[in-house]
């Protein structure tokens, strides 16, 4: 690879991490014995960014892991068969723009015994990307699956829009008066999001079990912090998932009509990520994104607003911690930290939660998650548990179907 240096905004060339000849059996090409038969393809990856910050704190996590870097590329090389090494080239740089502190990558693949008539030594495919020229896709283990592995149902573009209530009553003065003492009344819980219940494995992640829908219990309504509006909006960061049905079109028309909440701003759509499920039983990957917003809600009417918006998407609950149709969860608001039986922000598990943190630093790479256990969201994502379970993440995903394919078996790849 000929490219230059990259250079910082100080107009300083940024530090490197060379990972040269990493070489793999993929079956890549367009002839049929290529897809039968496979070759060697050999890669090189060269990821820029500032290792200063991995130096001074003896990090890992600040920097770029190359053995996990490695395997990564390994992965692309011998997972789904393309028809071009360009494709295999960005899914490559992807997956290393994927790790937080990367700024920009160079990626060479070789493909030494191409089907060529004439002699030749190799034939290479040199590609330069970084956060402005991002790669298409951002795969990750995109493995070929074994046969009888049963795929995520492919995304309908063109499905028929479902249906959301009607919004929220128009908006409530803006001084409340203070708190009262409450009065006991019986409430119907419907669907209680965020909240932390002990008597789950590890906590519960965000997608996990809710109360019945039609379980009524005593409680009482006391009016604190969260039912007020604030004097001026409120930056907010909501997660979506599914992994039900048409997921992919489920989360398009979420967004648009969270976007249609009155009192809600959506101002940034993550990379749609495709994640293992954690925690329940066995059940199909699920597809995430995180978005920005902007509120003049108060908390729990925002809470309120969004199981509104799941609910006009017919969530349901067949089984504990099971699949579901959408998932819309409250990550944080503005900077409260706070929490009541029905509501606790930040969310408590959001910070050990990949599906949620590595793509909410691909849309803000500079965002803090407030709150006990929070920090940079790019450094939590890079730590996190279940972070070998983000697949890969698509960037166009609001206008363009994206491709999906299934994980291999256990035991495979």
């Amino acid at each position: 690879m000929t490219h230059g240096p990259v250079l910082d905004p100080a107009g300083r060339p940024l530090d490197q991490i060379r990972l040269t000849g990493v070489s793999a059996t993929g079956h890549h090409g367009v002839f049929d014995h290529e897809r039968r038969d496979g070759q060697t393809f050999v890669a090189d990856v060269v990821v820029h960014l500032d290792t200063r910050p991995a130096a001074r704190g003896d990090a890992l996590a600040a920097t770029v892991h190359y053995g996990e870097l490695a395997q990564a590329v390994s992965d692309v090389l011998t997972g789904s068969p393309a028809d071009l090494i360009e494709t295999v080239a960005e899914r490559i740089a992807a997956v290393a723009l994927a790790h937080p502190a990367a700024v920009a990558v160079d990626v060479a693949v070789h493909k030494p015994s191409a089907p060529i008539p004439v002699p030749f030594d190799d034939v290479v495919v040199a590609v330069r990307r970084d956060r402005v020229l991002a790669p298409p896709v951002v795969p990750a283990g995109d493995l070929v699956p074994p046969p009888e592995a049963d795929p995520l149902p492919e995304p309908v573009p063109d499905a028929a829009p479902q249906t959301v209530p009607d919004p929220l009553p128009d908006p409530l003065p803006d001084a409340l008066p203070d708190p009262l003492l409450p009065e006991p009344v019986t409430l119907v819980a419907t669907d209680v999001h965020a909240v932390d219940h002990p008597d789950r494995p590890d906590g519960g992640p965000l997608r996990a079990d809710d109360a019945d829908d039609d379980a009524v219990v005593e409680a009482e309504v006391v009016e604190d912090a969260l039912d007020r509006r604030p004097a001026e909006p409120v930056d907010v960061v909501l997660a979506i998932g599914a992994n039900l049905g048409a997921a992919q079109e489920t989360l398009r028309q979420a967004v648009a009509d969270l976007d249609a909440v009155p009192g809600l701003e959506v101002l940034e759509v993550s990379p749609l990520a495709r994640t293992a499920a954690v925690g329940g039983p066995e059940q199909p990957d699920y597809l995430n994104a995180v978005l920005l917003g902007r509120t003049t809600l108060a908390p729990r009417e925002l809470l309120h607003a969004v199981q509104r918006v799941e609910q006009g998407h017919g969530r349901v609950r067949l089984e504990r911690w099971g699949p579901r149709t959408l998932d819309v969860d409250v990550v944080a608001y503005g900077t409260v930290v706070a929490a009541t039986d029905d509501l606790e922000l930040p969310h408590p598990r959001a910070h050990q939660r990949a599906f949620v943190l590595a793509p909410w630093a691909q849309v803000d790479p500079h965002a803090v998650l407030p709150g006990l256990g929070g920090g940079p969201v790019a450094a939590l994502a890079a730590t996190a548990p279940d972070r070998a379970g983000v697949r890969w993440m698509a960037l166009d995903w609001l206008t363009s179907p994206v491709t999906v394919v299934p994980p291999p078996a256990p035991g495979e790849g």
